[in-house]
């Protein structure tokens, strides 16, 4: 039996490892387990190329509770260890790296969360345990089993020992009386589940009771068999360690509901990420139907390294546009274990980043090619994300003209150049400048646009969230552009167009037509605007400058417009026709109680039109109705 000291020159390291390592104890499952993992792919690679003369056979990692003796024990089929490897790896190697890390970090460590960076993963036992002893057995025959023995000191006993006679290791932590929480069933369970559902080796814990099939001509009857198997915990061929080839759709939707078990709705389609260079990235992303929701905090996005669960939180290792997306992504190259700011300023976390927003462009564009009937159902659904991606990074915008839409209120669905060459003709004005007219909401809008419509232009349908933005994108990137909301302005002045207005009114009798609607209306709010429209034409439209209202939009999205200005003022136009049988009718009318009611009642019209008509306004405008009918 060797007893010795680690030979460190920090005191008391443990105390040190156990209140700076980690913020969060519960990892030291998710370390143990990588460290048996890592054992056991170790052993079949060597088995693989030779090296090691042994029957590799269907290892396994078994977790075991004792909760009567306090232990909790994770057993594996891999390497083992001799005495010599136990000195190396446990007392030298992790201890160097314990130093090393508490030199540089003691001051930050708390919050950088940084261990398996340094070889440290092993001692991270001893946050939730008292003593800790290792029992293994390399899978060189010649050398016996060995048992290692640490309280938390720096002092250590390794023995040989006769009680273990297989290969591999058997970890035992002794739980400390503040943490045994983790000798309850339920909780090792849910960390399982959390940090090694999709492990590379099965995980076993506890057995489980499985009913056999009964046989072909059984008795009606008859009692199926039951029996006990071992209850593996895990998936060890998730859907991302596999070929596209290899998957069918069925293949990718099990794996979706695999990851959110309270997800019951499919996912649109899915992205298989798969590269080896520049680095090392696989994973598969999905689009759920997301319609309008920017809510990104749900079923997020998980982040592994080989198959170990490291975080959800993935804000700095994907784009911001994609934190809408469900999945998984795993690379070797991303550090198990490290601060957010750290993982930002990674060069491969940012060549990651720039990879993932590609394939996504890719995919939109194969899919719109695949089939463009089925993309335009899904756009809906998916728009947001296109719409997002568009305004935040630059070189998804460059594609998204390959794949981003532009539906018109009438159901039909633009690319870009579609839409161009489809409005050209009608839609540009007396400057040359091609004018998008767009609805935010069909309904609340729809007389402005059938007005639109019935000049033969086509209103394209605009109703994300993000709209605003969106459109500022547009009209700086590309040339002679600009879009006008269809309720912005009348539509003859929406585009304007080389052509006479014709007035049946003087200048004289609509200065005087002006001043009566603005001293019976007296709101600031309004801004009295006339027009020489088609006598046909409403008489009072309200309408609300496109600069103010896009500002505001912006605002409410975050952004707050241009200076971030914030605050702005309810402002509206009131465009009257001054060729309308109304205007006439109000000049020739020497009453002026029944002038000014007429003209409020004219303006409540058009508020009600607009959906600005609420409240009291909006009870005293149908108790007046209702008189008129009496009359």
């Amino acid at each position: 039996m060797t007893k010795g000291n680690i030979n460190v020159s920090v005191e008391n390291i443990f105390p040190l490892i156990k209140k700076f390592l980690y913020s969060d104890h519960e990892i030291f499952l998710r370390e143990l387990i990588s460290n048996a993992t890592d054992a056991t792919l170790k052993l079949k690679h060597l088995t693989n190329i030779g090296e090691a003369k042994v029957d590799y056979g269907n290892p396994k990692i078994e977790v075991k509770i004792d909760k009567e003796n306090k232990k909790l024990h994770i057993i594996d089929q891999g390497l083992g260890m001799t005495a010599e490897e136990v000195e190396k790896y446990i007392n030298q190697v992790a201890f160097s790296g314990a130093e090393e890390f508490l030199d540089k970090y003691k001051d930050s460590a708390k919050d950088s969360g940084i261990i398996g960076h340094f070889g440290l993963g092993f001692y991270s036992a001893f946050m939730v345990a008292e003593k800790v002893e290792i029992i293994t057995k390399s899978y060189r025959e010649e050398n016996p089993a060995v048992r290692w023995i640490c309280d938390g000191s720096p002092e250590f006993s390794l023995e040989e020992t006769t009680d273990k006679t297989d290969r591999g290791t058997e970890i035992v932590l002794h739980i400390a009386e503040d943490s045994l929480e983790f000798l309850e069933e339920n909780k090792i369970r849910e960390l399982l589940t959390k940090y090694n559902k999709f492990m590379p080796v099965p995980i076993k814990f506890g057995t489980k009771t499985e009913t056999l099939p009964l046989p072909e001509g059984a008795a009606e009857d008859a009692i199926a068999e039951t029996v006990e198997v071992d209850n593996i915990v895990n998936n060890p061929t998730p859907a991302w360690t596999k070929s596209p080839s290899e998957l069918k759709d069925e293949d990718y939707k099990a794996f979706y509901h695999e990851l959110y078990p309270m997800q019951f709705e499919e996912p649109l389609f899915n992205i298989h990420l798969n590269v080896d260079y520049p680095f090392n990235l696989t994973g598969v992303l999905y689009f759920p139907k997301l319609a309008n929701n920017l809510n990104i905090e749900k079923d997020k996005i998980q982040l592994y390294q080989n198959q170990v669960f490291v975080t959800d939180e993935v804000k700095g290792i994907v784009p911001d546009f994609l934190m809408l997306l469900r999945g998984v992504i795993d690379s070797p190259d991303i550090p198990l274990n490290v601060s957010r700011s750290y993982l930002q300023a990674d060069g491969a976390v940012k060549k990651i980043s720039s990879y993932i927003t590609k394939k996504v462009a890719d995919k939109m564009v194969s899919l719109i090619n695949e089939n463009r009937e089925d993309y335009d159902k899904k756009w809906n659904d998916i728009k947001i994300v296109i719409e997002y991606g568009m305004i935040s990074e630059d070189k998804f915008f460059e594609k998204s003209d390959k794949f981003a839409l532009y539906p018109t209120t009438d159901g039909k669905y633009f690319l870009w150049n579609e839409l161009e060459e489809k409005i050209k003709p009608s839609q540009t004005d007396k400057d040359g400048n091609l004018v998008i007219l767009y609805a935010t909401n069909a309904d609340e809008q729809h007389s402005y646009i059938q007005s639109a419509k019935d000049k033969g232009y086509e209103v394209i349908l605009l109703d994300s969230p993000i709209v605003p933005h969106l459109i500022q994108k547009l009209e700086t990137s590309k040339e002679k552009i600009s879009f006008a909301r269809v309720d912005a302005d009348h539509v003859n002045n929406l585009i304007k167009k080389d052509e006479p207005a014709i007035s049946k009114l003087n200048e004289t009798e609509k200065e005087s037509l002006k001043k009566n609607v603005e001293e019976s209306i007296n709101d600031k709010k309004f801004t009295v605007q006339l027009e020489d429209l088609d006598s046909k034409d409403a008489p009072f439209t309200i309408t609300q400058p496109e600069f103010m209202r896009r500002m505001k939009d912006m605002q409410a999205t975050g952004g707050g417009g241009m200076f971030g200005m914030g605050g702005f003022p309810e402002m509206y136009n009131l465009v009257v026709n001054s060729n309308s049988e109304f205007a006439s009718k109000i000049l020739a009318n020497e009453n002026a109680e029944e002038k000014s009611s007429q003209i409020k009642y004219a303006l409540d019209l058009a508020k009600l039109s607009q959906n600005l008509l609420k409240g009291k306004e909006l009870t005293d405008f149908i108790q007046r109705s209702y008189k008129q009918l009496e009359k």
